[in-house]
């Protein structure tokens, strides 16, 4: 399967307002976001991408061009490489690369058989195999309730624990016929599996976590006037965006004859918007993106 950037146009236009600005693109993935960011940057403008995917940076190594770097590191680690107020537009293209299902020996999938990794950087931390077979069955059922909104959760924790006192869960296709198996009733177009895989593999690479410390970075290298550009695939993703930009309000007591007042860094320029009927035709994944973008004031 071909990995297909979501609303590629729509959101490298919102990105760039200065042709020689310093561009970071935090989610580099297949490179079609940057690919298309280098395209339209002049020779003065420089544009930095991270993945902390193995697989994901040596395919960065391959555009040649000398304003460009590809850093192998998580986008927690912004403030490693940049000053405050000193990139002009950020982007995050959030959730998985395609390419990670197509290779079963990342462990990624529910329909190929594979180890049962889940890690993006299979260099750190351990797989999701060895955490699960060591796990309380109240906090794997707390991750699926949390990160795969699953109701279905304490039965699938049970099925697992079954399985489990017996021997090690060590691929993917057995966990996922274990969630089938005792997943009720009949299901047509979304797989028993797919909130189970989301959550873990959220939890595994403390996607939410390290997205919420990576924003507040961001906030702060960032230029006036710039600009961050966020695509988001679950609600979990979009909720963390809008509690983040949302204006803190300043309250006064009654006594005090002020109006409350809001502290606003950023405006929104523009709010939750969707991938074309066109583009989703092309790209069912497109389906559940949501764009938001955030210009610092």
């Amino acid at each position: 399967m071909l990995h297909f950037p979501v609303m590629l146009e729509e959101s490298v236009d919102f990105l760039i307002n200065d042709l020689n600005g310093h561009y970071v693109d935090c989610t580099f993935g297949r490179g079609g976001h940057s690919k298309l960011i280098l395209s339209k940057l002049s020779n003065k403008g420089i544009l930095s991408s991270f993945d902390k995917d193995p697989d994901a940076f040596k395919f960065g190594l391959n555009i040649n061009k000398e304003n460009f770097n590809i850093y192998h590191d998580s986008f927690t680690n912004l403030d490693k490489y940049f000053v405050d107020e000193s990139v002009d537009g950020i982007l995050y293209d959030l959730g998985t690369c395609s390419t990670h299902f197509d290779n079963s020996e990342r462990g990624f999938s529910f329909n190929k058989d594979g180890p049962l990794d889940m890690r993006f950087n299979n260099n750190e931390g351990i797989p999701f195999s060895e955490w699960l077979q060591n796990a309380d069955s109240k906090d794997i059922m707390k991750i699926l309730y949390m990160y795969g909104e699953e109701k279905h959760a304490k039965l699938i924790v049970n099925a697992i624990d079954k399985v489990r006192k017996k021997k090690p869960i060590l691929r993917t296709i057995e966990l996922s016929n274990i969630i089938k198996e005792v997943y009720p009733g009949k299901y047509k177009k979304v797989h028993p599996a797919t909130k189970s895989f989301q959550a873990f593999r959220i939890f595994i690479n403390n996607e939410l976590n390290e997205f919420k410390d990576s924003l507040e970075i961001a906030k702060r290298i960032i230029k006036k006037d710039g600009l961050i550009v966020t695509i988001a695939f679950h609600s979990l993703e979009d909720n963390i965006i809008k509690n983040f930009f949302k204006p803190n309000k300043k309250l006064f007591p009654k006594d005090i004859p002020l109006n409350n007042q809001e502290d606003k860094l950023f405006k929104c320029i523009a709010k939750k918007i969707r991938a074309s009927d066109e583009e989703i035709n092309k790209n069912k994944r497109s389906r559940s993106a949501i764009m938001r973008v955030f210009q610092k004031i």
